[in-house]
């Protein structure tokens, strides 16, 4: 391992400033060939860094640095067109988003809302107690499988096990009902 990666993995910040002053203007460079604005490039190469120094212990001795944090602004890059895509969907789907929103208010889709919510809850009661019981721990109260896990008392793939064929046994009765 370099002696620049240890020296940050040892808390060296002046070894940081000396990785980003060493690497930065060619990822720049490289991110500015990529990107539509500079302001994106730049932020971009903030978050290349960042992500860096913060994953800088799982960089293997054999992995060139150089390499590494190129394929970092790789996914960064790949990842601002994505959510760009996202949005621009998103923008496009406007018109049709406000009519549904407020097809939402009408009183018969309220109707509606609340025959599938008894049906739900119908549903989840002729479940067992088990499967009940970790299915709103789960879905409603948000607790983690790791933490569900202690609660039942079982490894974490033996919960993720009982959450899928509590999963699997609901839809079953949520369509026979």
């Amino acid at each position: 391992m370099s002696s620049l990666i240890q020296k940050i993995l040892n808390g060296d910040s002046q070894a940081v400033v000396e990785l980003y002053k060493t690497y930065s203007p060619k990822l720049l460079t490289y991110l500015q060939n990529k990107l539509p604005r500079q302001e994106d490039a730049q932020e971009i190469l903030n978050d290349v860094f960042l992500e860096a120094v913060d994953s800088l212990m799982l960089l293997r001795e054999e992995e060139n640095l150089s390499a590494w944090l190129y394929k970092i602004a790789h996914n960064k890059i790949v990842d601002f067109y994505r959510k760009k895509k996202i949005k621009s969907v998103l923008l496009s789907q406007l018109p049709f988003l406000e009519i549904v929103a407020s097809q939402l208010q009408q009183p018969e889709f309220q109707f509606e809302k609340n025959k599938i919510a008894e049906k739900f809850e119908e549903t989840l009661k002729s479940l067992s107690e088990k499967y009940q019981k970790i299915l709103r721990l789960h879905y409603e109260e948000k607790i983690p499988v790791k933490d569900l896990a202690i609660i039942f008392h079982l490894s974490p793939k033996a919960t993720e096990s009982m959450l899928f064929r509590a999963r699997q046994s609901f839809k079953k009765a949520y369509h026979q009902t």
